[in-house]
């Protein structure tokens, strides 16, 4: 089984740090290494470095080489554009395809926090047996709720499919996308409510008949880069082709329509660093300080002080807030506003400020 780390998102949510050049994933926001660096590390605590694959876009390309410098060239996949994590995923699994169409791949996020990391491998190893008695089954591996969470998604498990072991594993019935707090606080109460993490297992040519039935346009454009592959037109393909994709989902665009997929339930937690508001929650969690860089605090308390810029930064008398200061801007916001930080990136868009983007 291949490992595929998608590490082309943007992270407008953890502006001012994360950038449009410089995105969250490059960044140490959870301690000293970076959240790419964090995920590819966390793999290689359960397999071979040869077997841990990066798809990132092609900005991105030389800072991943330099914060993976024992991942070679040939094993991270540039997206010559953003397309979405449809896109992004199918052209991995085209990639591999080409090499090896029975080639079994499992797609994780570089920006996941996970406390039980032995358990996480545990599972994508479970995922990889699971594809490999039932080719023809996608493999969701869905986190056990522990608190009504209206920012993820949920899958929803129907009849047990069959045992590996002690493990069970389920049919997956439906998905329901960021649901209210009343929805949410009712799935924590029922056994067949699961997070959905988006760590999916598939052989890469049932992968594909997916993309055939349900992403026709897409299935048709990863065709023709499949059979430029190897030869001197296919990076000219490759960027023709994958900037003519109309940018969708993964979860809206495959996994909503698919009738063959099956779920492994996870006692772990993971986190989805997406805001500022969850950096602070891993770091409360684990323990780890919640200012960084030169910070002057007083009378103040349950803050996350985030100091990348040259000069200090000095409260008094704050509470519950997030300070994110870099050399050219500063953030201040409410912990509950946190969310609200893509709005800021929003404007700043829409009135030209182009240069803090």
């Amino acid at each position: 089984m291949k490992l595929v780390i998608l590490a082309g998102g943007s992270g407008t949510r953890l502006w001012p740090l994360s950038r449009h050049r410089h995105p969250k994933q490059i960044h140490p926001i959870i301690g000293d290494q970076t959240l790419l660096q964090k995920t590819y590390q966390r793999l290689r605590q359960g397999f071979a470095a040869q077997d841990i694959y990066v798809v990132t876009g092609k900005d991105y390309l030389e800072t991943v080489s330099q914060q993976l410098p024992e991942l070679p060239a040939s094993q991270i996949i540039s997206e010559p554009c953003k397309r979405d994590t449809a896109a992004a995923i199918g052209l991995a699994a085209t990639w591999f395809y080409f090499r090896n169409p029975q080639e079994i791949i499992a797609t994780v996020h570089a920006d996941h926090f996970i406390d039980k990391e032995d358990e996480y491998l545990r599972l994508l190893r479970l995922a990889e047996s699971v594809v490999k008695q039932h080719p023809d089954k996608g493999v969701l591996i869905g986190v056990k709720p522990t608190y009504p969470e209206t920012g993820y998604g949920y899958i929803k498990m129907n009849s047990q499919f069959f045992s590996l072991g002690e493990q069970k594993v389920f049919l997956v019935e439906s998905f329901v996308e960021k649901p209210d707090l009343t929805t949410a606080r009712k799935y924590v109460s029922q056994w067949q409510y699961l997070w959905n993490p988006g760590y999916f297992i598939w052989r890469v040519d049932t992968l594909l008949r997916q993309y055939r039935r349900w992403l026709p346009e897409q299935y048709q454009a990863f065709v023709k880069i499949n059979r430029a592959l190897g030869t001197a037109q296919e990076s000219k393909v490759i960027a023709r082709e994958f900037a003519g994709i109309k940018p969708v989902a993964f979860d809206y665009g495959i996994l909503e329509s698919a009738q063959n997929l099956v779920v492994l339930p996870a006692d772990f937690v993971f986190i989805d660093i997406g805001n500022w508001r969850t950096v602070k929650d891993v770091l409360t969690s684990t323990g780890a300080a919640t200012n960084k860089g030169e910070v002057i605090s007083l009378d103040s308390a349950n803050n996350l002080i985030y100091n990348f810029s040259k000069r200090p930064v000095a409260c008094v008398g704050v509470r519950d807030m997030i300070v994110v200061a870099t050399d050219d801007v500063t953030l201040i916001c409410h912990e509950e506003s946190a969310q609200e930080v893509k709005t800021i990136v929003q404007k700043l868009k829409e009135t030209g400020k182009e240069e803090y983007l």
